[in-house]
């Protein structure tokens, strides 16, 4: 029999299997760069279909293209295609590898690393050519 002083206990609180690791963070940017990857290629295919419609309706698309925005907007595409390809390497030896999903982490931050190197190269260079181009 209980007592009228006994208190039920405070349910269990159950979290999701995402606690923010890095490997999480991983998954959902290699989604959100694969997502804008294909939007710029579509973009792409339909932009240089025009030339087929209407050549000088392509000439004035591809003079859109030249603005600093653009320009921007290419240097974050570079970064996306550059994470992508790295991070994909990494998923390949995860998935191939037999002691892949044992150095998963490892791998992690050596492709951030390598992408950091490689992008800020990248950057100043695509930076310098918007620059001249731009002024």
């Amino acid at each position: 029999m209980s007592t009228p002083t006994d208190t039920a206990p405070d349910p269990v609180r159950k979290r999701s299997l995402y606690r923010g690791d890095p490997g999480m963070w991983s998954w959902v940017l290699h989604r959100i760069t694969g997502v804008t990857i294909f939007f710029f290629l579509f973009v792409h295919v339909l932009d240089t279909a025009v030339i087929r419609i209407d050549p000088n309706k392509y000439s004035e698309i591809i003079e859109t293209y030249k603005t600093p925005i653009i320009g921007l907007m290419e240097i974050g595409l570079v970064a996306c295609v550059l994470y992508h390809a790295l991070n994909g390497v990494r998923i390949i030896l995860v998935d191939f590898w037999s002691k892949g999903a044992k150095y998963q982490r490892q791998m992690l931050w050596t492709i951030l690393t390598v992408f950091v190197i490689v992008f800020a190269a990248a950057a100043v260079r695509l930076l310098q050519i918007l620059i001249e181009h731009s002024f």
